[in-house]
């Protein structure tokens, strides 16, 4: 059986720009699916693709079962939430006016704001630890508290599907960790389906349950980064020569850069002293 989100044929692209071509993608029904891969691969406009925010040039993305362009926007909004790259909040908004912006798929002409909906935006916020930051106007929190706050406004939307764009982006690595520890909660004990897009390989094969490695624009490998995760995919995906060893917290593939004096045949600066030729054209 197809999980609830996947993806057929793909060709994406910006008007004349083409980013993929030919792309099959499907996450795993309550996986944490982390796509990686070098800068401008492609990683953030499949993400967009799969979350109808980006139409695809040839194609179609799939959400259980249907066509997701064939779906009402409300519709999608019920079944799948979204945290984009760069999130913005309007002016003077306080947390809890934000998160119950996550209740508005839920709104209809006959139906407004009821105790319910004050009970889910309640139980939003605890779940995500900014309970106590509910009358704090955005705009005022740490990095690390906004994430929260935007993933608490997606779970008051009371989907089990989240996609995540670059969540950790300009965080403090405390914060990194803060963010992905909770992510993982909702994964592993509330079985929510997760994909994010991350650039740091190793924290994605740290939490990631299932691994899509990108290059320029297509997908290479796919699977638990413990199946995946080689010196050569490493190499081949981001160019660096490396090591992988056990992660001595979680037991999962660590990438260890080899010292530059090691690199620097392959990509490094040219020597300064001439090879001495042994034979051989």
């Amino acid at each position: 059986m197809n999980p609830r989100l996947y993806a057929r044929d793909l060709t994406l692209a910006y008007e004349e720009r083409v980013i993929s071509k030919d792309l099959d993608v499907a996450i795993p029904d309550r996986s944490f699916t982390v796509i990686v891969g070098a800068n401008a691969c492609g990683k953030s406009t499949l993400l967009r693709a799969l979350s109808r925010m980006l139409k695809p040039a040839h194609g179609t993305t799939y959400l259980d079962g249907k066509a997701i362009t064939s779906l009402p926007s409300k519709e999608v909004a019920r079944r799948l939430g979204l945290l984009p790259q760069t999130p913005i909040a309007p002016d003077g908004i306080t947390v809890a006016d934000l998160v119950a912006r996550g209740r508005y798929p839920h709104q209809r002409l006959l139906r407004q704001w009821s105790r319910d909906d004050e009970r889910i935006v309640a139980e939003a916020m605890a779940a995500t630890g900014v309970a106590e930051l509910a009358d704090r106007f955005v705009d005022e929190l740490s990095g690390g508290q906004r994430q929260r706050v935007w993933i608490a406004m997606a779970l008051a939307q009371q989907t089990k599907i989240l996609l995540l764009d670059e969540p950790i982006t300009f965080l403090d690595i405390a914060y990194q960790v803060d963010v992905l520890d909770l992510c993982a909660d909702l994964h592993e004990e509330q079985g929510y389906t997760l994909a994010a897009v991350l650039h740091d390989l190793n924290l994605a094969c740290r939490y990631a349950s299932h691994l899509i490695a990108m290059r320029e624009g297509r997908i290479v490998a796919q699977g638990p980064p413990a199946e995946i995760v080689t010196a050569d995919l490493v190499h081949d995906v981001f160019g660096l020569r490396c090591d992988i060893v056990v992660d001595p917290q979680t037991g999962t593939p660590m990438v260890v850069p080899l010292h530059r004096r090691h690199r620097r045949p392959a990509s490094g600066p040219a020597l300064t002293k001439p090879l001495t030729r042994t034979g051989g054209s």
